[in-house]
This record gives C-alpha cells, sequence and structure tokens, in this order.
C-alpha cells in the first residue's frame, strides 16, 4: 500500500478496502492500481497539445483529408497557442471559455465556437483513455458564453454549400453578362448596387484597382477594391465585348441605366437557391470562410465596408491596410478557383 510514514495508517486501510472491494468484483487490485498510477502520471505528463494530437490522428481516420488537415490548422491557429502547454489535468471549463471569447473577440464567432466544441471532443477522448476522469467542457455550452449570431435578412448559403454554387454558376446557361455579374459578386462581395452601378472609370486595370466613389457607398465614402489577378481578366473579357466606357452592366434595352437589382436574384432562383441564396449572401459567406482561412478581423470588415463601429474603426481610411487587403483579396480569388475545379472534378465523378 506504500511506506510509512508517506502513507499514513488511514491511507493504507482505505487502500486496503479499495483492494478488497476489487478482489471481490474479480479485478486484480495490483493491475488497478498500476493504471490508476500509469492514467495519473499521463494527465501530468502530456500537456493538452500531446493529447489534442493523439485525438487528432485517432478522429481524422475516416475523414477526407482535406477536412481532417483544416481541423488541424485551426487547432493550431486558435487553440494550442492559448492551451496547448497545459497540463490536461489543469484544462478548466473557465479556461475554454476564455479561449472561446479571445477568438470571440476578433469577429469569428463560428471559429470560437467550433474551438470549443473540438476542445470537448479532445477532453472526451481523454476521459474515455483514462487520462483524465472527467471532461470539464462538459459543463458548458458554446450559447452559455458566446454571443447569439445576429440574424441576418439576407438568405446566404451555408460555406459547405459554397463550391457547387461556384459549379453552378460557371455552367449558367442564361445571359452571359449575369454569369460575369454573379462571377464578380462571389470574387469581390460587393454590394448589389455598387456591382451593377459600377463603371469602368472606376476601375484601372493596369492597378487592378477598383475605386468606388463616396457617392455610390452605403457608408458615403470612397471605397477600394483590390482586383485579383482573376477579376482583371474577367474585366478585360467584358471590355472586348462591351467596350470600355459608361457602365459595365447597362440594361439591355437601356444601356444609361444598370440591370436590375432583380437580375442577379432571378438568376439564382433559377438555379435552385431561391429562398436560400441572394447577391448580398456573398458578402456573409465570404466573411465567414475568411475568417476560418485565417484573415483578421479588422482587415475583412474593412474590405467589406462596414460601417464603423468604434473610435478605431472610425480611424480607418480607404486606403488602410491596402496591401494586406490586395493579398487577401489575390488569396480568396484563388481558394474560389480550387472550390469550383473541386466542385467539377466531383460532379464528373459521380457521371
Amino acid at each position: 500500500m506504500g511506506v510509512y510514514p508517506q502513507v499514513t495508517l488511514a491511507q493504507a486501510r482505505k487502500a486496503r478496502d479499495t483492494a478488497k472491494a476489487e478482489l471481490e468484483a474479480g479485478h486484480d487490485p495490483l493491475a488497478w492500481r498500476q493504471d490508476r498510477h500509469l492514467a495519473q502520471r499521463i494527465a501530468l505528463d502530456n500537456d493538452f497539445a500531446a493529447v489534442a494530437m493523439a485525438w487528432w490522428e485517432h478522429w481524422r481516420g475516416p475523414r477526407s483529408a482535406r477536412h481532417a488537415d483544416y481541423v488541424k490548422r485551426r487547432l493550431e491557429a486558435d487553440v494550442l497557442p492559448e492551451i496547448g502547454n497545459l497540463p490536461i489535468g489543469e484544462i478548466t471549463a473557465p479556461k475554454l471559455l476564455a479561449l472561446a471569447r479571445r477568438i470571440e473577440s476578433r469577429g469569428a464567432l463560428d471559429i470560437a465556437k467550433s474551438s470549443l466544441q473540438t476542445c470537448g471532443q479532445i477532453l472526451r477522448y481523454a476521459v474515455a483513455h483514462g487520462v483524465i476522469e472527467r471532461n470539464p467542457a462538459a459543463d458548458v455550452r458554446p450559447s452559455d458564453a458566446l454571443r447569439p449570431r445576429k440574424k441576418s435578412n439576407h438568405p446566404r448559403v451555408d460555406i459547405k454549400e459554397l463550391p457547387t454554387l461556384l459549379r453552378r454558376i460557371e455552367v449558367y446557361d442564361g445571359s452571359v453578362y449575369t454569369r460575369l455579374a454573379l462571377k464578380l459578386m462571389a470574387l469581390t462581395f460587393v454590394r448589389t448596387g455598387e456591382l451593377i452601378g459600377a463603371r469602368w472609370e472606376e476601375s484601372d486595370l493596369e492597378a487592378a484597382e477598383w475605386r468606388i466613389p463616396a457617392a455610390r457607398m452605403k457608408m458615403g465614402t470612397p471605397h477600394i477594391v483590390p482586383l485579383a489577378a482573376q477579376v482583371v481578366e474577367l474585366l478585360r473579357n467584358l471590355q472586348e465585348v462591351r467596350g470600355a466606357a459608361g457602365l459595365l452592366f447597362p440594361r439591355e434595352r437601356d444601356h444609361d441605366k444598370p440591370m436590375s437589382n432583380n437580375t442577379i436574384l432571378f438568376a439564382l432562383y433559377r438555379m435552385g437557391y431561391r429562398g436560400r441564396m441572394t447577391g448580398h449572401g456573398f458578402r456573409g459567406v465570404a466573411s465567414t470562410a475568411l475568417h476560418e482561412l485565417g484573415y483578421r478581423h479588422d482587415i475583412i470588415e474593412l474590405q467589406l465596408a462596414h460601417e464603423e463601429r468604434d473610435e478605431v474603426s472610425a480611424a480607418y481610411n480607404r486606403a488602410t491596410y491596402l496591401k494586406q487587403r490586395r493579398e487577401m483579396m489575390q488569396a480568396w480569388a484563388d481558394h474560389l478557383d480550387l472550390l469550383r475545379k473541386a466542385a467539377a472534378a466531383s460532379t464528373r465523378g459521380s457521371a
């Protein structure tokens, strides 16, 4: 039972009674004690990161490589820098909540929620393998600590549906100009009114910039949209068939007026997204995806041209973080290319 005086008589008697109970239950008390000491040692010697990686190796088995790698990247970017070096036995519900709130503070609500859920899975794995006795994440739910998502009046597809949507836009059999407008909506995620009112004199294809004047912006301030290489190519193709003067997307019968807001909406209806997606919905999808890809909240908000919410963001001007925004917009266009190609390959594979 141990060596006196490190183990007191009372402790020895308690251990003896436990051993007797194990014998009566048909268990070897020596093996039980060794297992218990092993679990205690694992809990002390292994930090959260070690257990998290053991969980990931176990969990990723039936998952796609892409999804598994994404979960690992999110762990390495958002969770392990905060609690990875803590012994697994020292993880508590308050520490998990503090982690989720720090992620939420940068505007990544979806990532905060999923990180808390992933931590719960890791700790549940630790319980199942005898590393810890209970899962502290079971004491809380994301809704107990995180702000509820603000309801949107603009329906939008789940981010998982984005590849299929991109593929349907690519093969849309309606007007070629409507198809190009939809592509630009996805690539630039500007507001519908900002897109359909776009004029050629606002764009500098050599500089790869679209400068929307204040008069056309919801917030009443000028806005710069850095143009990815894919967008520049798309606009050059549009110039060849439409010319480089006036509106990019005029009405068919009156070239002095822009295409109707309903043109894009009805095209989405034809593709099967009635009540599920609008032109404005591309903004929400892009915001969620870019947060999940690890881009900073303030840079995403600035590119979305959202209303300033505090003194810090009010100090931004139209050229703030332009280099970072340019890199983000090119990465976004590249990301959409990969999603669209993956959807096309999946379609061919199932045909």
